[in-house]
């Protein structure tokens, strides 16, 4: 670290260039850190009851109640949640009945609501896909996927800059220089990560897809096992939506930039695809886990497992990692309500605001049609202990 001292003040200036919020932090770091308080502005939330939370009576609770457990994992090292989290052990897990009685009487609803009025956010979704690929590049599995690279230093600047609280710096040493890391250009066009694969898979645009996802299955041919790739680190480089560049572009309407309309554009312009994937310079790279129980969602920065359609990602700097919402939205490209508890247990690249939500959808293919079509809008009440909102918000 010391070789750092005299170079941080100076590259002060440029940290916009090089500074990007993680995809999900290292689980490692989030399951040892107790998530912040929400730093949710107090004239930004407006008092509610149970009774204003539009379907709150018709959500079945005991399926969000595994998730809510999951969340007092990290919830009950705070003080104003510590009680809560200890009774909620006692509750009969199968009794919808108890686990309401229970939500009710200890937390109270709180819509979140920009200073201007605005009520109603963004929702979109995401999930666990399942690739095919082999550990040796041999036939069709010739795209690579990397595990954190060996070069990448990852400097946290918060002890010398308090203000940037949360926010690392990611690059390469030139020398004695730290330098931008590669972008995902770079990395695929070159094999500076030659000897640091973890699989290669048959398809590039499903291990682009796996970026943004954060995580997913990997079955494995020659062995016939499928083992789980986490989310390891990032490149430091921003987020870039490649369905904003296609729209920006003209090459399609904001309407068709769902998952699958962006797969279908691909295949049809194949000799535009490096030029589409390299417009989001940022690279995720993975760390391979053994998959013991395929029941079990991949872990989100909160460092518990996701719950399919009770798990949310959200921006920690406005939302607590933790926390219990609900939200009022849509099924994905339909009318029929979507109004249920979720709890905000990940985060995401893309993920930025508010009253912006990313809505985990659970494993597989159906998962993965409904999180590609999803992108409406929500509005948002944070469930907190029935104490002041001075007490748990800065």
């Amino acid at each position: 670290m010391p070789r750092f001292v005299n170079f941080l003040p100076a590259f002060a200036a440029c940290l916009a260039l090089m500074l990007s919020a993680c995809v999900t932090p290292p689980v490692e770091e989030a399951a040892k850190t107790p998530p912040a308080v929400a730093e949710v502005p107090q004239k930004s939330l407006k008092a509610a009851s149970f009774a204003d939370l539009p379907g709150w009576g018709a959500d079945t609770l005991k399926e969000a109640w595994p998730a809510f457990l999951y969340s007092c994992r990290s919830l009950k090292k705070q003080d104003a949640w510590r009680e809560i989290c200890v009774a909620a052990q006692q509750v009969d897990a199968e009794s919808e009945s108890d686990i309401r009685a229970f939500l009710e009487d200890s937390l109270a609803p709180w819509q979140i609501v920009l200073t201007d009025g605005t009520e109603s956010g963004r929702i979109t979704g995401y999930y666990e896909p399942l690739l095919e690929g082999s550990r040796q590049p041999k036939d069709a599995f010739r795209t690579p996927l990397y595990r954190v690279p060996e070069d990448m230093v990852v400097v946290d600047l918060a002890s010398l800059y308090p203000k940037l609280k949360g926010m690392r710096l990611r690059g390469r040493l030139e020398g004695r220089r730290l330098v931008p890391y590669l972008s995902r250009a770079d990395i695929r066009q070159g094999d500076h990560l030659a000897g640091q694969e973890i699989v290669w898979v048959n398809d590039a645009v499903d291990a682009f897809f796996l970026e943004v996802q954060g995580s997913g299955r990997v079955h494995i041919a020659e062995t016939d096992e499928t083992i789980r790739l986490a989310y390891g680190d990032q490149n430091g480089h921003p987020y870039r939506s490649i369905g904003r560049y296609l729209v920006d572009k003209g090459e399609m309407a904001l309407s068709e930039a769902s998952a699958q309309g962006i797969r279908k554009w691909l295949a049809a312009h194949p000799d535009r695809f490096d030029e589409v994937l390299n417009a989001n310079p940022s690279y995720v790279f993975f760390r391979e886990e053994k998959l013991d129980d395929p029941a079990i969602g991949p872990k989100g920065a909160l460092g518990v497992p996701l719950t399919g359609a009770r798990s949310v990602a959200v921006d920690p700097r406005y939302i607590s990692l933790g926390m219990p919402l609900f939200i009022d939205t849509t099924e994905p490209n339909r009318t029929t309500p979507l109004q249920r508890l979720v709890m905000a247990q990940d985060t995401g690249g893309a993920i930025k605001g508010v009253l912006r939500l990313d809505y985990f959808w659970g494993f597989g293919q159906a998962a993965g049609e409904q999180a590609g079509k999803m992108k409406q809008s929500v509005r948002i009440w944070l469930l907190q202990p029935k104490i002041t909102p001075e007490k748990t918000i800065r």
